[in-house]
């Protein structure tokens, strides 16, 4: 449905970004996941039309609209700052689009109204005025504002960054239903893994300017492509040389020191995973140095040959390890991934 082919943006000298060639299929939830200044606003906004991009060109179901004015996108936005009127009433929010089009007032009234009840925004909230709103529901307005033109594709810049940990997780529920109640395609724009992975259909994942890797969520958190990939999403363990060398010691080689090599946390077991086969797991014993109780979970630090390795357990009643406990853990070989230069691999043996 959308098409970057070659599309590369700069400001005076500076790259923001390189030579983007991206798809997004229709009705799909698409994240551009990345740290500050890495070019996923930058490549949102030449989507949108606020940013013309230096070189290259953008399609839409065929459709070349790299010069295309932003009116004639039929794209809506959700800014980070939700870019509300605050003098303006909740429900003359949602119908500004509509005005502005010249709809005939009963279809504004009738959208408006159907609109704010399927984003749950109530008859005495449409009344107020947005500063007299929680996060939450403003996020909603704006949500809703953008909704109501039946745009054929929404962006969202960081819609949820404001507001505090638990309205996050239960609005980012709530964006994934609307999204899909409404199947429209969605890009979505964040620096948070974990909302990433949780929202996505799929996900690119930007580095100074460049996609670094295309995939679905499990795809980019257990074959992260690159060293960048692997170390951005998540927590990770990098496996320092004495642990490489005893993993070559029990595994007869295959794993050169001068490479980089990472496990996941909760690929490390304090019991022998059941899934791995025998000779394929790799067993070390470490020193408990460290534990921190989240509850469900208890993130562990073992000392393994003077490297310390993180693992993650869940909490199922049996008893803890201690402080100073010497615990044998399991790392299976499959589980590691290998970078060298800008390419991984998964050692199969």
């Amino acid at each position: 449905m959308i098409e970057f082919k070659n599309v590369q943006i700069n400001y005076g000298d500076f790259v923001a970004v390189k030579n983007l060639n991206l798809n997004v299929r229709e009705g799909e939830f698409f994240t551009l996941l990345g740290p500050s200044g890495c070019g996923k606003t930058t490549t949102l906004r030449s989507l949108v039309g606020f940013v013309h991009p230096s070189q290259g060109e953008i399609f839409l179901n065929g459709e070349n609209i790299t010069s295309l004015p932003v009116e004639k996108r039929e794209v809506s936005m959700v800014f980070q700052s939700y870019a509300l009127f605050p003098t303006l009433d909740v429900y003359e929010n949602i119908a500004f689009g509509l005005k502005v089009k010249k709809v005939p007032k009963q279809e504004i009234d009738r959208e408006v109204r159907d609109m704010a009840a399927k984003v749950d925004l109530s008859e005495e909230q449409l009344k107020k005025k947005v500063s007299e709103l929680s996060g939450g529901q403003q996020q909603r307005v704006a949500i809703a504002r953008a909704l109501v033109l039946k745009p054929r594709i929404l962006v969202l810049d960081e819609p949820l960054s404001n507001l505090d940990a638990r309205l996050r997780v239960q609005l980012r529920r709530e964006l994934k239903n609307l999204q899909k109640q409404f199947g429209i395609t969605a890009i979505y724009v964040t620096h948070d893994q974990e909302e990433a992975l949780t929202l996505s259909d799929r996900i690119a994942v930007f580095n100074k300017g460049v996609v670094e890797q295309v995939g679905t969520p499990k795809e980019i958190y257990s074959h992260s492509e690159t060293e960048f990939v692997c170390n951005f999403i998540g927590d990770i363990n990098h496996l320092e040389t004495p642990v490489v060398k005893e993993l070559n010691e029990q595994m007869g080689g295959g794993y050169l020191e001068h490479e980089r090599h990472y496990v996941r946390m909760e690929r490390v077991h304090t019991r022998q995973w059941r899934g791995g086969k025998e000779a394929s797991v790799l067993k070390l014993t470490g020193r408990v140095e460290d534990a921190e109780f989240y509850g469900v979970y208890t993130k562990y630090s073992f000392l393994v040959n003077g490297t310390v390795i993180k693992s993650i357990e869940r909490e199922d009643g049996r008893a803890p390890h201690n402080i100073g406990d010497e615990v044998d853990i399991y790392i299976d070989i499959h589980d590691v991934m290998t970078y060298r230069e800008r390419h991984s691999y998964a050692v199969d043996q």
